[in-house]
This record gives C-alpha cells, sequence and structure tokens, in this order.
C-alpha cells in the first residue's frame, strides 16, 4: 500500500518531523521559509494532506486551486481564523486543530506578560543593560501591585480558565469575565469568578483585561476606540489570543495619550508585520507569538496533528475535526 503524500509548510520539531518519515511519503520545509499562496495551491494539487500553521492564509483564493488532491487540511495551532472553513467544506476537505496540549504554555505567557507590563520588568532590564542604574532609590520605576486586583477575562475557555487559575489561587486576583458560552458553575465557583452581562462591564471594572476569544469577522476589531476608553486609566490589556481582535490604530493611541497604563502582546494585527508605532511605546511589552513556545508543546502539537490524520487515514472522524 503506498504512502499518503504529505507537505508541511513550515519546520517542526525533529522528533515530530521523524515520525512523519516514517509514515508518509513527506515533503518537509527545511529552510523554514514562509510558503507563498502560489507554493501553498500547487502543495494542495500534489498531496493528499497539507499541514500549514496559524501563519498560513489558508483562504478561499488558495482552496480554489485545480486540480485539488488534498483531502485532509491538518493545523498546526488552535486557532483556524487563517483557514475559510466554508470554502474547505465546500471542496469537500476535512479540517482539524490541535486545542487542549498548548492551554498551559499559552496561559503562562498571558501571566508573563502581566507580571511583566505591571511591575516594568522589561524597562527595568533595559535601564540595567543600558548602564543607567545609580541604585536602589524609593521612587525609580514605580510600578502596578498586582496581587488583590481584578482580571476580567473577554472569553472564558480553556485558556482563559487556566490564566484564572494562576491569577486567583497563585495572586488572589477576583475574577471577571464574559462568554456567549459560559463554562459550568463548577469553574465559575472554583475561581469565585464573576459572570458579567457585557464586554463593556468587564472593562469598566477590572484592573487587567485578558483577552480570550476566538478571531474571525464576529470579533474583528473587538477592542476599538470606544471600548478601549472605557477601561480605567490605570488598567491593562493583555492579549494572547489573535492580534486583529484589537484595532492596533486604536490601542497605539490610548497608550501614547495614558487611557490606558499599558499593554502585554503576544499577537498583532497583520502578523508577521509590526507596526512600528508599538516599538516606541514603553508601556507596551511585546513577544513575537509565543504563546505555545515550549519544546514540550511544540512537540504535543505536532502529534496531535498526527493522531488526527491517523483516524481521518483510517476512515474514522479525527478527534479536532473542524469541517
Amino acid at each position: 500500500m503506498s504512502k499518503l503524500k504529505v507537505i508541511v509548510s513550515r519546520a517542526w520539531p525533529a522528533e515530530v518531523e521523524a515520525t512523519l518519515k516514517e509514515r508518509y511519503d513527506v515533503q518537509l520545509n527545511e529552510t523554514d521559509v514562509a510558503m507563498t499562496r502560489e507554493e501553498m495551491k500547487n502543495a494542495l494539487g500534489a498531496c493528499d494532506a497539507f499541514l500549514p500553521t496559524v501563519t498560513d492564509p489558508v483562504d478561499a483564493e488558495v482552496l480554489s486551486t485545480e486540480p485539488l488532491r488534498t483531502k485532509f487540511i491538518g493545523n498546526f495551532g488552535v486557532g483556524f481564523n487563517h483557514i475559510d472553513l466554508d470554502a474547505a467544506k465546500a471542496r469537500g476537505l476535512t479540517v482539524t486543530n490541535t486545542p487542549e496540549v498548548l492551554t498551559d504554555c499559552t496561559a503562562d505567557i498571558a501571566m508573563t506578560l502581566l507580571l511583566t507590563v505591571a511591575r516594568r520588568t522589561s524597562e527595568g532590564e533595559r535601564h540595567l543593560r543600558a548602564k543607567a542604574w545609580t541604585g536602589w532609590r524609593p521612587t525609580h520605576l514605580l510600578a502596578t501591585k498586582v496581587t488583590g486586583k481584578t482580571l476580567g477575562m473577554i472569553g472564558m475557555g480553556r485558556i482563559a480558565q487556566a490564566v484564572a487559575k494562576r491569577a486567583h489561587h497563585g495572586f488572589g486576583m477576583n475574577i471577571v469575565f464574559v462568554d456567549p458560552y459560559p463554562p459550568s458553575d463548577d469553574v465559575i465557583k472554583e475561581f469565585d469568578a464573576t459572570q458579567c452581562e457585557s464586554i463593556n462591564e468587564v472593562l469598566e471594572i477590572s484592573d487587567f483585561v485578558s483577552v480570550h476569544c476566538p478571531g474571525g469577522k464576529e470579533t474583528y476589531h473587538l477592542l476599538n476606540n470606544e471600548n478601549i476608553a472605557k477601561m480605567k486609566s490605570s488598567a491593562f490589556l493583555i492579549n494572547t489570543a489573535r492580534g486583529d481582535v484589537v484595532d492596533n490604530d486604536a490601542l497605539i493611541e490610548a497608550l501614547k495619550n495614558g487611557t490606558i497604563s499599558g499593554a502585554g502582546l503576544d499577537v498583532f494585527e497583520g502578523e508577521p508585520s509590526l507596526d512600528e508605532r508599538f516599538l516606541e511605546l514603553e508601556n507596551a511589552v511585546l513577544l513575537p507569538h509565543l504563546g505555545s513556545a515550549s519544546t514540550e508543546t511544540r512537540i504535543a502539537m505536532g502529534n496531535r496533528v498526527l493522531d488526527n490524520l491517523a483516524a481521518f487515514e483510517a476512515g474514522q472522524s479525527p478527534k479536532d475535526k473542524l469541517v
């Protein structure tokens, strides 16, 4: 029996690539250079399974390629707003993602950003490396206390719950949230959390606001000039979800004008392109989409793709099937 032809869009952890080589006729991306649209279209015409990442725009144009050989798209990542699911379904494709396995690491990064921007530790390190430090003094780099503050969640899914666990049990933070699909009463009770009626309510009462909703048309620029203006001037915005949930122009203006105190960002609208105005802002902590970037997690993500592909190959419904 011939092996499935598989094309991988970017370099994966060596352990997972080794398994791909054992099981499939695989084309790896050894240079780790992002594929162009034309290269992705060619891949869809040349392989049985295409394995993209969250930065590959597998949109309607890419999926319109003819002839189409691919039957399975296994996304390396939990987010899937870069894949046109309607177009994929129309072409009879099975699409999967990798939920759950990256929850803890992404929650760790959210807390890292929260603590870093609140306590101004990035500024402190830059100050030290510039050899500008003259010694301890009572008013140097005064920052914001985290313990006991209110953390507002925009979305209360798995990652948000993991952040709430760290924040509530580790730092005594009060948890408030808004979500059209709220968690169980047991989860709410675990964190002594308060469910709010609207995003505005969360924004108005929170000292920190952490974004945990999916990207896409429904949440595009959910946090815009009007909504950001509802936050406390002492508040901080944390985003480890999707960049386009936040309007870049609105956030940059708010950070410049002191509408809010700061922001911690692991994702950006239009990434990997970065609006260079962010680089001028001392009150913005910026990370290059590191949410799941631990060796253990990235291997687990790759293995999750392999599990979904194996199920598809066996004629079963993959665990993480989106369409």
